[in-house]
């Protein structure tokens, strides 16, 4: 490979090249005038304008000029580096180049996009292309660094889409440390009855995925632990997991809830979390029927002998057998290493009590989707009876959906699952009870395969549906119809006047928000968050599934609202880019880190605290700052701190940053 480098006396020889990317940019920016432009700058050889410059005809045209015209530099000015710069870099390798004598100007999301007048975005594209020119001929030969990659896997969140993913690995051979902070697998899906649009049973789903995640001889399952810590880079991560104490030695417990039946709570006292408060458990308990693993935990807030020391012990007794319960039992941290780490932590439920006006918490016959869901299970809090809190059948139903989403006071985005799931539970709210229900909307979403025939579906089924957003749910009776009755105003935007319309129990369809902790998990992970809390994906479209930080992906809601199928694909996605960077072997790095001219710097130590990914760490016998270029991301954070301006950073030297910014405004 040819590695010209410049240093004052070496001809430079630049070849440019600038893409009408179809209309995107040639429809604002007169491309041949660019290249004619350019053409005459000082050490340009070739300049070219060319309709599809990342096409391979294009790709060729660069390869073939550095073989004709013994090119050594390379500038192209098209769209965003984020998409094509990898493209060009490879172009020039393969015409025996250095990749990094190639340099890009973004003139689409920076000029033809943000402009509307010809002329004007046209002088801005020529300015664009002279700085690059200028700032090319100062770029030095530069190879990119190969990080082993760790074959171990670390899933975090164990709902559907941690399952999904780490089955999916595991079954492909890989080792994977699955972390759950709640006391069983599951998540949401496992407190649903049935699932839209089939109403298949979610648990006969659910379960079998459940039991095979905790027997798989792949998948190490850690549940009610959280990861505390995590160290290291891409391919080489050392994770700290918390496991709180159970109070429960796991491997010795049989599930046979002997231990439950001789507590001294003889009835159940303290609220039950996986029924969402509507019944009641004792301190010793299993979350629910079809728990993985199947193992009892003692709650400490709740406990007498974990709180006082004062108590029978009875469950002891219970247990002597096995004697599975341990009252000394600690929190334990263990370490373990790894190459990619899978987010899938999920969300939380909207608080409906945010929106007063719906009367959630003020009148008890008013529940949320949730709440509803536990009602209708046959596992539930009443067998799968609803009844209404006087203890009868409701023979009226409302459904207000988008609470919590679609709402500038609360949530812009659509929660996405609202109207399906709604419809789902008003379907199974007719099956239980033979009321009457409305389903009171904004807009009918229900973009899945076989989503609209569930709609007609319900339709046919007798549920109506009101288009409007509920102003207020009281109980004030204005009519003798309405005595006893929650009663829902809404306008009808279809009717075109406000409507009064009593009924027994109300259901608010809430929304999906990002958990509580997403800032602290966004921060442990080096991961970004956007605007509305969740986890940012490093594309949209190209990479849904990557973060900004290499070897960790998100998978399901953490990611942004989305249903059990969508959940479940984004979780394979985020296995297969896991699996395609373990089988690699190694990952390539960008050689844009920071480095430091040893005899320049003073040891200050500034650097050290400044930076993000903790790559920087003192060496205390010589007194100096040293960079780990694997931990690097280039960030140029210590670059601009130095005191005494002994960090430099390749790719973004001095020269070239000034010689860049000399070139815009020298540009005439």
């Amino acid at each position: 490979m040819s590695n010209p480098s410049h240093n004052g006396t070496d001809e430079v020889r630049i070849g440019f090249y600038i893409c009408h990317c179809g209309h995107n940019i040639g429809a604002v920016v007169d491309c041949p005038a660019v290249a004619e432009y350019t053409s005459k700058l000082p050490g340009v050889v070739v300049s070219r304008d060319y309709k599809y410059m990342c096409s391979d005809p294009g790709q060729e045209l660069i390869q073939q000029d550095i073989h004709d015209h013994k090119l050594n530099r390379i500038v192209v000015a098209s769209c965003s580096p984020l998409l094509h710069e990898h493209t060009f870099r490879t172009a020039t390798e393969r015409g025996g180049l250095n990749p990094f004598y190639f340099q890009m100007v973004n003139i689409r999301e920076h000029d033809s996009w943000v402009h509307t007048d010809l002329i004007e975005a046209t002088a801005k594209a020529r300015a664009l292309a002279h700085a690059a020119i200028r700032r090319v001929r100062f770029h030095k030969p530069l190879e990119t660094t190969r990080v082993p990659i760790h074959p171990d896997v670390l899933v975090v969140g164990g709902g559907i889409s941690g399952i999904h993913a780490a089955l999916t690995l595991g079954n492909a051979g890989k080792k994977v440390f699955l972390v759950e902070r709640e006391p069983s697998i599951g998540g949401h899906m496992a407190k649903f009855d049935k699932t839209f649009p089939t109403l298949d049973c979610a648990a006969c789903i659910l379960t079998p995925k459940m039991s095979a995640v905790r027997s798989h001889e792949n998948v190490t399952l850690w549940t009610y632990s959280e990861v505390v810590k995590v160290e290291g880079y891409v391919g080489n991560y050392k994770v700290t997991v918390q496991r709180k104490p159970r109070y429960v030695i796991e491997d010795l417990c049989v599930g046979c809830q002997e231990c439950i039946k001789s507590c001294v709570y003889k009835e159940p006292k303290f609220s039950d979390e996986f029924n969402v408060g509507l019944s009641k458990r004792k301190p010793i308990y299993i979350p629910f029927p079809q728990a993985v693993p199947q193992v009892v935990l003692i709650d400490p807030e709740r406990c007498l002998q974990v709180k006082t020391g004062k108590c029978k012990k009875t469950c002891l007794e219970a247990c002597a057998d096995r004697q599975a319960i341990d009252f000394n039992q600690k929190e334990e941290l263990i370490e373990v290493k790894v190459g990619t780490i899978i987010v899938a932590t999920g969300f939380k439920l909207f608080d409906a009590k945010r929106i007063p006006q719906y009367g959630y918490g003020l009148y008890p016959n008013v529940v949320t989707s949730l709440e509803l869901e536990r009602l209708v299970t046959s596992s539930g809090p009443t067998a799968g009876d609803i009844i209404l809190r006087d203890g009868s059948k409701p023979k009226t139903a409302g459904f207000i959906l988008c609470v919590g989403s679609r709402d500038l006071k609360t949530n812009r985005w659509c929660s996405r699952t609202c109207c399906m799931h709604s419809m789902k539970l008003a379907q199974l709210f007719k099956e239980h009870t033979d009321a009457d229900v409305t389903i009171f909307y904004m807009d009918i979403r229900a973009p899945g395969k076989g989503c609209e025939e569930f709609y007609d579906k319900s339709l046919r089924e007798g549920i109506r549906f009101i288009r409007g957003r509920v102003a207020e749910v009281t109980d004030w009776a204005l009519a003798p119809e309405e005595e006893g009755k929650l009663v829902i105003r809404v306008e009808d935007t279809l009717a075109g006047f406000v409507r009064r319309i009593p009924v027994d129990m109300i259901v608010l369809a809430v929304g999906m928000e990002p958990q509580v902790d997403a800032q602290e998990v966004r921060r442990l992970f080096n991961m970004s968050c956007g605007t509305e809390g969740w986890f940012l994906e490093k594309h949209p479209k190209l990479a849904p599934v990557s973060t900004f930080t290499d070897g960790v992906f998100i998978a399901g809601c953490c990611q942004g609202p989305k249903d059990i199928p969508d959940s479940i694909a984004q979780a394979g996605a985020a296995a297969a880019e896991a699996m395609a960077l373990i089988d690699r072997g190694y990952i390539e790095q960008e050689p844009n880190t920071a480095y430091i001219v040893e005899e320049e710097c003073s040891g200050c130590k500034s650097c050290v605290v400044l930076c993000p990914y903790t790559a920087i760490s003192f060496d205390d016998a010589k007194q100096k700052a040293i960079i780990n270029e694997a931990l690097c991301k280039g960030c140029g954070t210590c670059v601009a701190s130095c005191p005494s301006g002994s960090i430099k950073q390749h790719l973004f030297e001095d020269e070239q940053i000034f010689s860049e910014i000399e070139g815009v405004l020298a540009y005439d």
